[in-house]
């Protein structure tokens, strides 16, 4: 787990070392234990490297690497299945100088070309630099655990794990990208390739870039999708089998590291799950850690000592208080992009507390998109179930609906409001809108009239419509599962443990998104996975049975929340107001300072909850003033 960054010119002017030092030097956390540079024989590219040494510790593993003096490579990320791809290389005749699984992945670009990532199984970002071809070629893992930042225009094409990397160079003129922003109030996080500052790009999961260094051109190619189209009828016991069997070895495959390696353990099924796994493959306790929270609806920590006590570890906890949000602007620092996933506090401090212990540590992130673990499923299956009674029974559909309306109007959730306002709307956008932190009319509220007026033709909701329209698949479940997997997975799940693991100089491993792993879940019927109306992650509860507790497998879930409802009507009330409700907000010309402070009096002096839209405006001013003032 690294930290990669790099400079092409192609207006005739040179790079120089000055330079890359300084894109190494912002992105130094994630990687403190080497540094190294690369300038090409013309000058006109070079590469940046950061190193957290994982395998093969000696100065072998040193980057940027060279090989056959002619590609030089620097790359993020862990490949899983290395030492199988060096024996049969090696079986083609190519020999090796180092353990690495970098100087493997160089063997197979001269081998494959741009076909060697189909023969990688792990996670990854990396660029190989062509001397003789002067070309730039880089990467991004399927799933998009490792990020991968860039900046291009008719002058230079900048690269970076971390847009911080790309923000010293003179090239690039700071510039925020509203219509990004405009995205973030829909969604909490930037859907890519946007990243919230203007002209910055990530290159998306899946997908490789190619650089012509001379000319300047490049080309983008999706190389991997999941196809959900493809079920297989199998039995459950099959079905049980093949889960058990691909998740214990996935688990197995991410214990492999020359430095002291252990678990975020939440108390959920998933992370339960690793942890009984790694149990089987170890002689020595498994090293667990958890966080809880003062409010004891949001801790799961009795879940994680129930699980820890089942197999032994040696476990730790740490309780997240209140007072915690001091981080919050550094938070906002490391994450670069505006980010309003609050569950990025807890996944700091239990990362900063991991690293006092290991420098590796597994994950269960990922198990809710492949067994359709989250609650908003089954409001799709429900509201799915109202649209096919809707059809065969249209003359009674409308006072149902009617009736069912004033039903939901009556609870006190923002959520059950948003559904029943929406049962008219297409399938695609009527989730958008359940799960939204602002609804197109409540950004329409919010917004000043220069600005609405500026974004009034960008519909949010399409971003999400697209993603369902790629899904390859007519069932809407999986086209649901689908747009979750290529949205809300990589550009908030993954960025939030990439960013706050990196941060302390952590290496996060998921095993639950091996790729063999998610191909194999794909083709699973999703009638297997949501059985009825809320039995959720059927198939692997079913699968992890003897396994896992069933204390811990049938509770109902928490997720991994944290408890800013109460905060924001208690001692952070002041704090909020202190800086959504400043002259420089207002200065902004993006929100009307009336409507701010109407929610923010709504979420304190009334039962309605609002915190998650003010926690999105909070993180949003907080980015503004980190990156731009």
């Amino acid at each position: 787990m690294c930290g990669i960054a790099g400079k092409i010119r192609f207006d005739g002017a040179a790079v120089t070392t000055d330079e890359l030092e300084q894109m190494g030097d912002a992105i130094r956390h994630r990687g403190p234990d080497d540094v190294g540079t690369y300038l090409s024989k013309n000058r006109r590219a070079g590469l940046s490297f950061r190193r957290l040494a994982i395998i093969d510790l000696s100065s072998k593993g040193h980057q940027p690497m060279s090989y056959h003096n002619r590609y030089q490579i620097v790359f993020n990320g862990e490949i899983y299945n290395h030492r199988q791809q060096r024996a049969r290389l090696e079986s083609l005749g190519y020999s090796f100088r180092s353990q690495t699984d970098t100087e493997v992945i160089l063997a197979l670009y001269e081998e494959h070309g741009a076909d060697c990532l189909r023969y990688l199984r792990g996670m990854f970002a990396f660029a190989i630099y062509d001397e003789q071809e002067q070309t730039l070629f880089c990467a991004r893992d399927r799933v998009g655990k490792k990020p991968f930042k860039f900046y291009v225009d008719g002058r230079v094409f900048l690269f970076a794990s971390e847009l911080k990397a790309i923000l010293t160079q003179p090239e690039y003129q700071k510039a925020p990208d509203y219509e990004a922003i405009h995205h973030y109030l829909t969604y909490q996080y930037v859907p890519a390739p946007k990243t919230g500052f203007e002209g910055i790009f990530k290159l998306e999961p899946g997908h490789s870039l190619t650089l012509d260094c001379v000319s300047g051109r490049h080309t983008i190619n999706r190389y991997w999708r999941l196809d959900y189209s493809q079920k297989l009828e199998l039995s459950e016991a099959d079905w049980k089998q093949r889960i058990l069997h691909k998740l214990d070895e996935s688990v197995r495959l991410r214990m492999m590291a020359d430095v002291p390696l252990g678990a975020f353990l939440s108390g959920g099924i998933d992370s339960s799950a690793v942890v009984a796994l790694m149990s089987r493959h170890t002689a020595s306790p498994v090293k667990t850690f958890s966080i809880g929270f003062e409010e004891q609806r949001f801790s799961e920590l009795k879940y994680a000592k129930l699980v820890a006590e089942r197999f032994g570890t040696e476990h730790t906890e740490f309780v997240v208080k209140q007072d915690a949000i001091e981080t919050l602007p550094l938070l906002v620092r490391h994450y670069e992009e505006p980010y309003a996933d609050s569950s990025a506090l807890p996944s700091y401090y239990v990362s900063k507390l991991t690293r006092e212990h290991v420098t590796v540590a597994l994950n269960g992130d990922g198990g809710d998109e492949n067994f359709a673990g989250y609650s908003r499923y089954s409001v799709q299956q429900f509201a799915l179930a109202y649209d096919r009674f809707r059809m065969l029974h249209s003359a009674v559909a409308k006072p149902v609906a009617t009736a069912l309306h004033r039903y939901l109007q009556t609870t006190l959730t923002e959520r059950a409001h948003r559904f029943a306002q929406t049962l008219s709307k297409d399938y695609a956008r009527r989730y958008v809108n359940y799960i939204c932190y602002f609804t197109n009319e409540q950004k329409a509220q919010l917004y000043a009239p220069q600005f609405r007026e500026r974004l009034v033709r960008l519909n949010s909701e399409d971003v999400m419509v697209g993603w369902f329209a790629k899904s390859q698949t007519d069932d809407r479940m999986d086209q649901t599962l689908y747009a979750d997997f290529a949205g809300y997975l990589p550009d908030d799940l993954l960025a939030k443990v990439d960013i706050a693991t990196m941060a302390v100089s952590l290496e996060g491993r998921s095993p639950f998104l091996d790729h063999e792993l998610l191909e194999l879940t794909a083709q699973i019927p999703f009638k297997l996975k949501l059985k009825g109306r809320d039995n959720k992650k059927y198939i692997l509860k079913e699968a992890l049975r003897g396994l896992v507790p069933d204390e811990v497998m049938f509770r109902p879930k928490m997720g991994f929340g944290v408890p800013i409802e109460d905060w924001f009507r208690g001692d952070l009330a002041g704090y909020t107001e202190d800086v959504l409700l400043s002259p420089k907000l207002e200065q902004r010309g993006l929100f009307r300072r009336e409507e701010v402070r109407r929610i923010l009096y709504q979420h304190k002096r009334t039962k309605v909850n609002f915190a998650n839209q003010i926690w999105a405006l909070l993180t949003l001013e907080l980015w503004f003033q980190e990156y731009f003032d």
